[in-house]
């Protein structure tokens, strides 16, 4: 059976598991379970510490992993990311005192404070800078304060923690991470990973569409079509009333209202948007 890595808490978790679950998979119950096993599906499921799967997947001793992207690189593991799972988005950035880092440059030399010691190293390897980096466990923002460094590198959302301790948000981002799908970087794709790496990939685009079915006559057929393409093509069907066809295609949420809007001012009747509860594009 395949072995899937699972984050067991924290802000990867909930969403995970949702999606797996749209994904046609076997989840647990309760949060004490540590190993669910989906036979009919071919899968364990086991459920990890977040800062843990990166590693278990490097050992081969699970397959697949959901993790976030700031976690493979922090582990230092050898893994590497097979999917963009699009959830728990978060951005590193540095934070100092007022006008302490204007450039890139301004780095070098320096000491920097956080949580996340690998990714800031892989930052600076990746632009040729030198610093010393000094892994804190958390309230990363004291340390500037404290003398323990002369600049932070954390999670940064609103920037007001780091105000409050008078350090200023720098321009420069470190990472964007959110949570990804990792396997092995040695390791072969087999079939069965490609499969769940596919219904994992089927649910973000039933997600971000809608099946969007209308009535229009056939002289406005080809503006309506123009503005619901659909993935391959749209569905069109003879009505049973002369001139008029039935037309179901698939169309981002995001633009749905302004499609359904444009859709009526060119003649489309019946309107109506479903959700698409699975899908295999």
């Amino acid at each position: 059976m395949l072995r899937i890595a699972v984050p067991n808490k924290g802000a990867l978790s909930q969403a995970a598991d949702e999606m797996l679950r749209e994904a046609g998979y076997r989840q647990r119950r309760h949060a004490k379970e540590l190993m669910v096993s989906d036979e009919p599906n071919g899968v364990q499921f086991f459920y990890l510490r977040p800062r843990d799967i990166a590693t278990y997947v490097d050992s081969g001793d699970l397959d697949l992993g959901i993790t976030g992207r700031d976690l493979l690189i922090d582990s230092g593991a050898a893994a590497s990311e097979v999917l963009d799972l699009e959830f728990a988005r978060s951005t590193f950035r540095f934070a100092a005192r007022p006008g302490r880092v204007r450039q890139r440059e301004d780095l070098n030399g320096t000491r920097i404070a956080t949580s996340f010691p690998g990714v800031v190293r892989h930052f600076l390897d990746q632009h040729g800078l030198h610093s010393d980096v000094v892994k804190l466990d958390g309230a990363v923002e004291n340390a500037v304060e404290l003398g323990v460094a002369e600049i932070v590198a954390d999670v940064v959302e609103t920037g007001a923690t780091l105000r409050q301790a008078g350090l200023e948000v720098c321009d420069e981002v470190v990472m964007q991470s959110t949570a990804i799908v990792i396997q092995r970087r040695s390791a072969s794709t087999t079939h069965a990973s490609a499969h769940v790496v596919q219904r994992l990939r089927s649910v973000l685009v039933a997600r971000k569409h809608v099946m969007i079915a209308y009535d229009v006559p056939v002289d406005s057929l080809e503006q309506a079509v123009a503005l619901t393409p659909g993935i391959e093509s749209p569905t069109v069907s003879q009505l049973h009333r002369e001139g008029w066809v039935a037309v179901q295609a698939m169309a981002l949420r995001s633009s749905m209202h302004a499609v359904m809007d444009e859709l009526h001012s060119v003649g489309a009747r019946g309107i109506l948007a479903t959700d698409i509860r699975a899908c295999r594009i």
